[in-house]
């Protein structure tokens, strides 16, 4: 029994030398969902839409707000990219293909913890952006509740977040009777936007679940900050939990921050989208439009 102490200390040495070694690496498999049940709510509402282009939509909502993500880190940088798979003819078409890349769908989000910078590279509307800037400070507070994620004990952290004017996973269709009482009165003063159409939270609360298990200040996207690995965060509407870890994996992945694209801050991005998204509305006005609310999964 007075062997035990010194037995803990040799293993804690050892556990501490595997991270600091500089060629250490982590690879780490997330499964991340968004709540539909809204959408699905008013699509089960419209009398345009048949059974069969319900369960279609449905369909395609699915592939687009259950995705597979992989974070390779090491102490300092992390990728994190979605998982290739091919995708069948005709699945990402029109506006879907649109709405999956305002989701974040594609690219690879680097961030750098020690100079707190990220860079990720986006698509939009055929175009091809370098999103450089500074990463999100976030307020954690530190809870004492646990659980056990993939074997790993995890300890709870919650953080208050404003909510940005392109983050679309967490807006919410207004009600019809809203949209109707606000569209009388803004047709006499301003003209409407896009933006009309959804309400917006002015912040949201994040959950998240780390381990000191593994101490390195890393997550999912552009989540980090913590004294261990995020293993899940959940923003109200979308959770990532983690589904696979391996430590030192045979294959080392090249930790890179991505090049390709017109390099823009996170700001100008967001403006861009904005402005693009209010065009392709107006273009859609009166030639289609309610056959393009179908389609965008409205």
């Amino acid at each position: 029994m007075k062997q035990l102490p010194i037995l803990l200390i040799l293993l804690l040495f050892v556990s501490g030398i595997t991270f600091a070694q500089k060629d250490f690496q982590g690879m780490a498999v997330y499964e991340s969902k968004t709540s539909t049940s809204e959408f699905k709510s008013r699509l089960q509402g419209n009398k345009d839409i048949t059974p069969e282009m319900q369960k279609m939509i449905e369909e395609r909502m699915k592939k687009m707000f259950e995705k597979t993500y992989i974070l390779h880190f090491n102490m300092q940088s992390s990728i994190y990219k979605e998982e290739e798979k091919l995708d069948t003819p005709g699945q990402q078409q029109g506006g879907f293909r649109m709405m999956s890349n305002m989701m974040g769908a594609g690219g690879t989000y680097y961030k750098n913890i020690k100079d707190k910078k990220y860079t990720v590279d986006r698509e939009f509307m055929g175009k091809e952006f370098l999103v450089k800037d500074t990463l999100t400070n976030y307020k954690w507070q530190m809870s004492g509740e646990t659980r056990e994620i993939g074997g790993y004990m995890c300890y709870k952290a919650t953080a208050v977040v404003p909510v940005s004017k392109t983050d679309f996973k967490n807006f919410r269709l207004k009600k019809e009777d809203t949209k109707e009482k606000e569209k009388s009165t803004e047709e006499t003063t301003k003209k409407t936007s896009f933006l009309d159409e959804v309400d917006i939270p002015k912040e949201i609360t994040l959950t998240a679940w780390y381990t000191t298990e593994i101490p390195v200040s890393q997550g999912p996207e552009g989540y980090w900050g913590l004294p261990g690995l995020i293993l899940e965060v959940n923003d109200g509407r979308t959770t990532i939990l983690c589904s696979k870890l391996v430590m030192n994996p045979k294959e080392k992945a090249d930790i890179k921050a991505p090049t390709n694209g017109k390099e823009i801050s996170q700001k100008d991005y967001d403006e861009t989208v904005l402005k693009k998204m209010e065009e392709f509305r107006e273009m859609n006005q009166g030639q289609g439009g309610k056959r393009m609310e179908i389609r965008m999964g409205r």
